[in-house]
């Protein structure tokens, strides 16, 4: 059976560059999302996220008649679900807006169509959503009930991106796709080879699920050995930055570049899915994942260390006199996402500590964050340099690397990406 129409629940980072792909490749789609904001841009042939190439290709897709967007479901022979999957308070997944997604394409689903799970979750999500679509559709077989027979199939297939290449990496990159069964499997292969031209690499749906865990848990150790090194060298009077590169000469190591902490809706979170299935094996997994965690309150100590210097060197200032530029708010260089930034959980405690005495740069955005609004400067990189006394580098932005190091002479500078070592 052939896929003419295919629904794309979550019109995010991910949902709507796979949905724009789709449309591309002369597919009808149809994007459905709660936010009537984001319906309605993209219903103007226009995005609401910030990604290279995307632009052209939902203005070409919307104009041509092949992508419209929608806060209700309609029929279709493909649905993928990519809405976000966060942790509550205590780490644990959160799948309530699997759920909700589950719910809503439950009235319209048809014998024959077939459901792809594309949000990261835990190990067993895919056999959930099943479950929650059976109760909501008792006249329909799923495969947990009928197996290779089941009248919908259901799979799990998570993206592998890298924001600011999501447009090249969704078709070159290889899939890992895990059916609930083979028949599942083999019609997702055949959806995604609509455009996919990487290897489609069939597994079971558990194996799937926990080789997305797999692969951001492992930068996420990489890049807490990174973290705990740069706060060991901190100590020890070492350029942390010097000490990676000839470590790094080496023909068998790859030390990752240490930052302020982790972030964005993948490796800041998928360690804690591992965790909160297996708590006390999953040792390492969490050590990494507190490390990470705690180096943004590390930032915050040095910026409190160069405000106290600073006033040593100032006698006739108090500390409502410094001011401090805090450059970059997004979770990695040259994008638009704050999703778990430590950059801008830094800032807000910086703006928290120091109010109204911070100015914020970011870039890759045209407003404030709501969450700084009132108590920080929203200000560009120059007005910033030349009226801060402390710069605190928290994204290694393009534009951030042009800045001339003479503009730094006067201030005191922490550089948590080594951008100006």
């Amino acid at each position: 059976m052939s896929f003419e129409t295919v629904s794309v629940i979550g019109l995010g980072y991910i949902g709507l560059p796979t949905a724009a792909m789709f449309a591309s490749r002369k597919k009808r789609v149809i994007g459905v999302d709660v936010n009537q904001v984001a319906v309605d841009t993209i219903n103007r042939g226009e995005i609401h996220i910030v990604e290279p190439e995307l632009d052209m290709i939902v203005s070409a897709a919307v104009t041509e008649g092949y992508l419209r967007a929608s806060l209700t479901p309609a029929p279709a022979d493909a649905f993928l679900i990519a809405v976000p999957t966060p942790f509550k308070d205590d780490h644990h997944p959160d799948l309530k807006y699997i759920e909700a997604a589950a719910k809503l394409i439950a009235p319209v689903l048809k014998k024959g169509d077939l459901v792809i799970l594309e949000s990261t979750s835990p190990v067993g999500a895919t056999e959930q959503l099943a479950a929650w679509l059976a109760e909501t559709r008792s006249d329909l077989s799923f495969p947990q009930q009928a197996g290779e027979a089941a009248d919908i199939n259901v799979a799990y297939c998570p993206e592998r991106v890298l924001p600011g290449h999501v447009v090249r990496e969704l078709v070159v990159n290889d899939r890992v796709i895990g059916g609930m069964t083979a028949q599942c499997s083999e019609r997702s292969v055949e959806l995604y080879k609509t455009f996919v031209t990487g290897e489609c690499v069939v597994t079971n749906a558990r194996t799937a699920e926990m080789a997305k865990l797999t692969e951001n848990a492992s930068r996420d150790v990489g890049i807490a050995f990174a973290n705990e090194l740069s706060i060991i060298c901190d100590k020890l009077d070492i350029n942390v930055w010097e000490l990676i590169l000839l470590a790094n000469r080496h023909p068998r190591v790859n030390i990752l570049q240490p930052g302020p902490g982790v972030g964005g809706h993948c490796i800041a979170v998928d360690p804690w899915f591992i965790v909160s299935s297996a708590p006390e094996e999953a040792k390492l997994i969490r050590a990494a994942r507190e490390i990470n965690d705690g180096k943004p309150e590390w930032v915050i100590e040095k910026v409190k260390a160069a405000v106290a210097d600073w006033l040593i060197s100032n006698p006739t200032k108090t500390a409502q006199d410094v001011s401090i530029a805090c450059l970059g708010l997004a979770f990695k260089a040259d994008i638009d996402d704050l999703r778990e930034s430590p950059a801008l959980q830094i800032t807000k405690q910086l703006v928290n500590l120091f109010s109204n005495q911070c100015l914020v740069v970011e870039p890759n955005i045209n407003r404030i964050p709501r969450s700084l609004e009132g108590n920080a400067q929203f200000v560009n990189a120059d007005d910033a340099l030349e009226q801060a006394n402390i710069v605190v580098l928290l994204v290694d932005h393009r534009s951030f690397k042009d800045i001339e190091l003479s503009n730094l002479a006067d201030k005191a500078v922490i550089d948590t990406r080594g951008v100006w070592h």
